[in-house]
């Protein structure tokens, strides 16, 4: 695994460099493959990346041969204010209007959630091809990290943690009492890039027991994201690791 750090000064400047990251793997994908598969994620820095990339001047990226998915989803429609569907649409689909990216939402089913993971991984699964146990050559992952060291919906404590075949699971988070819908630490490790956009001094802890804390997934969930071939890149903020020693 090759690992890389990014910092910059403050939350603007990180999804700037995250945007100049992105574009370059989008189009060394499309260059290779003729098509881009990213995961996408909720959160503030992401929302701001999403605008930036609407943009950019037209023809920059060829959206036609992007194939955008979800990370996680929460249990919401997908017009609910807390949907990250809805904050893509509004940040980036919208804007980009018919020259957008194609694609696939999480069929939230409120009242069947598990029925709603076995959905989405079918959709993947035909997306990719693949039908066996293999999982999925994901071009480019964007991840946040949440205060507790959650990633995705990959929250402490929680079942989905322990997924070792499923693509996508069904979480219950009993500390929100809430059901969410996100892809397996295994997915994530199968991608060809990944990126953590982290800011804000309330994440200086978690990095701290991520990067040198014992290892724990169960209680650091970011911990198990370790691509097996891929790239791990953190783009992150000054306030994010003041004090904080850079991985090892």
């Amino acid at each position: 695994m090759k690992q890389i750090l990014i910092v910059r000064s403050n939350p603007e400047e990180v999804a700037e460099s995250a945007s100049e990251w992105l574009v370059e793997k989008l189009k060394s994908a499309i260059a290779e493959r003729d098509r881009c598969v990213i995961a996408v994620s909720g959160g503030s820095t992401p929302k701001r990346l999403y605008q930036i990339l609407a943009e950019l001047p037209e023809g920059r990226i060829p959206w036609s041969k992007v194939h955008m998915i979800w990370g996680d989803e929460r249990n919401v429609p997908l017009d609910h204010p807390d949907s990250n569907f809805g904050m893509v649409r509004h940040a980036l689909l919208t804007p980009l209007g018919k020259a957008g990216p194609n694609v696939y939402p999480v069929p939230i089913d409120e009242k069947q959630p598990q029925k709603t993971a076995d959905y989405y991984e079918a959709t993947l699964r035909s997306l990719f091809g693949i039908q066996d146990h293999r999982f999925p050559s994901i071009d480019i992952a964007l991840l946040g990290l949440g205060d507790d060291a959650h990633t995705a919906s990959l929250f402490p404590f929680t079942p989905a943690l322990s997924e070792l075949t499923r693509w996508v699971a069904s979480n219950w988070v009993e500390k929100l009492s809430s059901h969410r819908v996100t892809l397996t630490a295994p997915v994530f490790n199968a991608a060809s890039h990944v990126a953590f956009l982290v800011c804000g001094a309330g994440k200086r802890q978690a990095l701290q027991s991520i990067w040198h804390g014992e290892r724990d997934p169960k209680t650091y969930p970011a911990q198990l994201i370790q691509p097996k071939s891929g790239e791990l890149v953190w783009i992150l903020d000054q306030a994010a690791v003041e004090s904080v020693d850079p991985p090892k």
